[in-house]
């Protein structure tokens, strides 16, 4: 019987969680070590200032370490965004759902919600402070690339737009909810008004495309 089996059945028989092999729980460790040192470097310095080797340093692991776990520089930083979008999602989702009944004032509300997250978020908030100085090495995995980040927000706002407006064809939601993402990405980096201005004609904009 392999080592895994024994442990599996352990657990199955006292009720606990079945812990991981060392070698799996070192490394989870490891990464969640690297990835807290490349956030707290990044929200005092900024991440054009952030090395490999830095946050080696700071997470006190080998260098050798994060190349394999990460692969590369642009491969830590696409790492710690995803984790901290799908932190910044899951309030998003709370805004959304169950939400007010009406579509309008929901959505007003969820976008509030991001406008003022991105605000008191600090690596959220450094990013964008770096994209209106001129930097922008973080920032197009918070925007527009292909990747998870972006596809994750449009796919939120998409399925909310399905709950409240389920006769609308597949396509139009997913017009609207790329609009919506997109156009609140936009207000981030470049605010047009007040956040409590700017969230109900977003908000209006958008549903429009539903009318």
């Amino acid at each position: 019987m392999t080592a895994a089996r024994h442990r599996i059945e352990a657990a199955t028989l006292t009720g606990g969680p079945v812990p991981d092999p060392p070698r799996i729980a070192w490394r989870k460790e490891m990464r969640r070590r690297v990835l807290e040192a490349a956030r707290d470097l990044t929200c005092e310095a900024g991440w054009d200032q952030v090395s490999l080797s830095a946050v080696a340093a700071r997470a006190e692991v080998s260098r050798p370490s994060v190349y394999k776990e990460f692969g590369n520089r642009a491969g830590l930083g696409r790492a710690l965004v995803v984790l901290e979008t799908q932190q910044f999602l899951a309030g998003v989702t709370d805004a959304l759902y169950p939400g007010v009944p009406d579509s309008h004032d929901c959505l007003r509300a969820a976008i509030l919600h991001v406008l003022q997250e991105a605000d008191s978020q600090p690596l959220i908030r450094a990013v964008i402070t770096a994209a209106r100085q001129g930097s922008d090495s973080l920032l197009p995995y918070l925007t527009a690339r292909a990747d998870p980040i972006f596809d994750a927000g449009q796919t939120l706002v998409q399925g909310w737009l399905a709950t409240r407006y389920p006769q609308q064809p597949t396509e139009s939601l997913e017009m609207a909810a790329d609009v919506i993402v997109r156009m609140t990405i936009s207000h981030l980096i470049l605010p047009a008004d007040e956040q409590h201005r700017t969230a109900p004609r977003l908000a209006t904009a958008a549903l429009k495309l539903l009318q």
